[in-house]
């Protein structure tokens, strides 16, 4: 038999945890030299069937075969040997030790008994030039950017010697301008003959670098498409199973009085500097503030200063009326304010306790939930059950850890708990971060919702799509300030980026006009 086309072939994979079926006979074919998209709802099985091929898990049933071999991939080491890597979407990098030392951990070049750093450095050296990746042996990983650690994953991966790499959502925590350098690697490793797997929910990005895609739906494949054969429509309906719609249906606003009031905010970020610098916004009943801008310019501040994080140099912050300036995270939420904050491990939900307690944390020591100071469990977990539902949190029960549940779950399940709360100011920031197009869809349907019934909503998100879909305003955000508050109808991605960017409304404004003129004219 000649050499098979298909590095990997996973046939009638299954893998079952209990009477739960992860993976449902899901077929799997890779080719050699070739980008192939893994898509799929949060929870679908996607990173299950990974982990299966990247020795992390043995499949309950179903073969695997490498370059047309039968294999039994029962531990990483076997997967490494048989050259399939891995880049976790969470990276296993250690901080203190340098991108050099982190590369060759567990599998360090010897002379005789001690390591040999001066080999080492230059074999990363010689791997770091031959993909353009440009990252400095000698410098700790504490001290380098999230895109720069992603490099690192992988250099870590092609040091071992794989041929086939695994990414899960790597674009997940990545700026745009990383997420374009990204996709330039990938396409350099596979013109060098690798060949990789891409797991994601991220449309755009299948169409950007994919060959092929495999679409997996509630555990079982659905379809294995050619990407330039269908349209990203295509690919969500068939993820979701249903039709999906991008934009929002939403009338116009009613907004009314104002349930926030910000004047001359100063925050300062954790050097010391300021973060916040002298920002004025209002936020009225019954419409959507929408803040666009680049990672780092005060965002997250604005948001922990308004609910209580952190502390506020000057000026002041009036919610429903009542001056708020400096309260305590509980005194501000129990003056009906929600809040959906960004980073849902560290300040959304308490991860070893059950998504029951989880969803309870906003109203444990209220009736019903508690009476006379003592936890009425049975209360808390059928609340628990009614939201889970209702918001669709794929997950076993409400009793399992949050730890358990996939990123998107987790966050569906903490806009549960907020919106639950009817709060008159609702707060989120990156409310679909890791959620796919059906989720995403479902919970931009519930901002509106609030908006309608006349709350205030504040929603910071880096995905302009998403802001320039919800919002009834967008505020620019540049450097501590807003630059400019633009109407979502009257603007585009151009002119917001240029905003982002720090060039004054005005003259964004004649650069777009001036290129749509220099578009209308060539034709």
């Amino acid at each position: 038999m000649g050499e098979s086309q298909y590095v990997i072939e996973m046939e009638n994979i299954t893998k079952a945890f209990g009477n739960f079926k992860a993976n449902d006979n899901i077929n799997l074919r890779v080719k050699k030299g070739e980008i192939h998209a893994l898509l799929g709802e949060n929870g679908a099985g996607k990173s299950t069937l990974m982990n299966i091929l990247s020795g992390l898990l043995e499949p309950t049933s179903g073969t695997i075969r490498i370059n047309g071999k039968e294999e039994k991939i029962s531990s990483p080491t076997v997967a490494n040997r048989l050259g399939i890597g891995m880049v976790h979407q969470h990276f296993m990098l250690i901080d203190n030790f340098t991108i050099a030392e982190n590369i060759i951990l567990g599998s360090e070049p010897t002379n005789g008994v001690a390591i040999d750093n001066k080999q080492a450095y230059q074999d990363i050296l010689a791997v770091s030039e031959k993909y353009g990746f440009k990252v400095e042996p000698g410098e700790l990983v504490g001290n380098i950017s999230v895109g720069m650690q992603q490099r690192v994953e992988i250099l870590k991966t092609l040091y071992r010697g794989a041929d086939l790499l695994i990414f899960d959502e790597p674009t997940a925590v990545l700026t745009p301008q990383e997420i374009d350098e990204l996709i330039v690697i990938m396409k350099e490793l596979v013109a060098e003959g690798k060949s990789i797997i891409i797991i994601t929910h991220k449309l755009d990005e299948i169409k950007a670098v994919a060959d092929r895609c495999t679409i997996i739906r509630r555990g079982k494949s659905i379809d294995t498409v050619n990407v330039a054969d269908v349209s990203q429509q295509e690919l969500a309906d068939l993820m979701v199973g249903r039709s999906v719609s991008f934009k929002t249906p939403k009338g116009p606003s009613h907004p009314t009085k104002p349930v926030l009031k910000i004047k001359d905010l100063v925050v300062k970020e954790n050097r010391g500097l300021n973060a916040v610098n002298g920002l004025n916004l209002e936020v009225r009943a019954g419409e959507v503030v929408g803040i666009a801008g680049i990672d780092g310019n005060g965002q997250s501040e604005l948001l922990q200063a308004i609910t209580g994080m952190r502390k506020v140099e000057s000026g002041t912050v009036e919610i429903n009326g009542k001056d708020m300036t400096g309260q305590r995270p509980r005194t501000i939420t129990e003056n009906s304010v929600g809040h959906v904050p960004e980073d849902r491990h560290r300040f959304g939900l308490v991860l070893p306790m059950t998504l029951a307690e989880n969803i309870a944390l906003q109203t444990y020591y209220k009736e019903p939930l508690s009476k006379h100071g003592i936890l009425d469990y049975k209360m808390i977990n059928s609340h628990a059950r009614e939201l889970i539902e209702e918001f669709d949190v794929r997950t076993t029960n409400e009793l399992v850890p949050a730890s358990a549940l996939s990123g998107g779950n987790q966050q569906k399940a903490i806009i549960a708990r907020e919106i639950d709360r009817d709060p008159d100011l609702l707060i989120v920031a990156q409310p679909t971060r890791g959620l796919d197009v059906g989720a995403i869809e479902y919970i931009h349907k519930r901002l509106i919702e609030q908006r309608d019934s006349g709350k205030g909503v504040l929603c910071v998100s880096f995905e302009l799509d998403e802001i320039l879909n919800v919002s009834d305003r967008i505020a620019v955000m540049f450097e501590g300030q807003v630059v400019g508050i633009v109407d979502p109808k009257e603007t585009n991605e151009q002119e917001l980026g240029l905003l982002m960017a720090g060039v004054p409304l005005e003259r964004a404004r004649a650069e777009v006009a001036q290129v749509k003129e220099g578009a209308v004219s060539h034709e």
